[in-house]
């Protein structure tokens, strides 16, 4: 769907602009949304695991830095991370306001992680593909356009016991 909108910040930015709320349910009419998902905006995991170790692939994990290492681990069975996966918790996006940051200062903050890879050679996941949503925001924000979701995310690639787990501590 092209025609969206992020109401950055929130309630509370909502709120903080002096902007008014209601409790009053508003009348709606009913109408059909026709959609059709882009299959080349999404990976699965036999797309990531064709290609790991692949350092054209650049794995974005949206999650506390905590349960990217593999030290806490409260949803899942298994703790850790997609071997090769860096770490960029979506909360990062943020300014201290709770809203994103300028997009200048998120595109110089990914161009770093994504070195000199293109964002569409990243896929970002993180425990159930929600939060990684945030940083696909971000990352178009910042016009580093491209970038993929792996939707089944952590919560899918742990519950095969074939599939390699990394953790990092310290």
């Amino acid at each position: 769907h092209e025609r969206v909108a992020v109401l950055d910040g929130g309630l509370a930015a909502w709120e903080r602009a002096g902007l008014p709320l209601t409790d009053a349910l508003p009348a709606v009419t009913p109408a059909h949304l026709r959609w059709q998902i882009d299959e080349r905006a999404a990976v699965d995991a036999a797309h990531i695991e064709a290609r790991l170790g692949d350092p054209a692939l650049l794995l974005l994990d949206a999650r506390a830095a905590d349960r990217f290492r593999g030290e806490n681990e409260t949803l899942d069975p298994v703790a850790g991370h997609i071997p090769g996966a860096r770490n960029r918790p979506f909360c990062d996006n943020l300014a201290p306001d709770g809203r994103f940051k300028p997009a200048a200062q998120l595109r110089l903050e990914f161009e770093r992680l994504l070195e000199e890879r293109r964002p569409e050679q990243v896929v970002a996941y993180c425990g159930s593909g929600v939060t990684a949503c945030h940083n696909l925001l971000a990352l178009e924000i910042a016009e580093l356009r491209g970038a993929r979701l792996y939707g089944g995310s952590w919560s899918e690639w742990c519950s095969d016991s074939r599939r390699p787990v990394a953790t990092r501590t310290g």
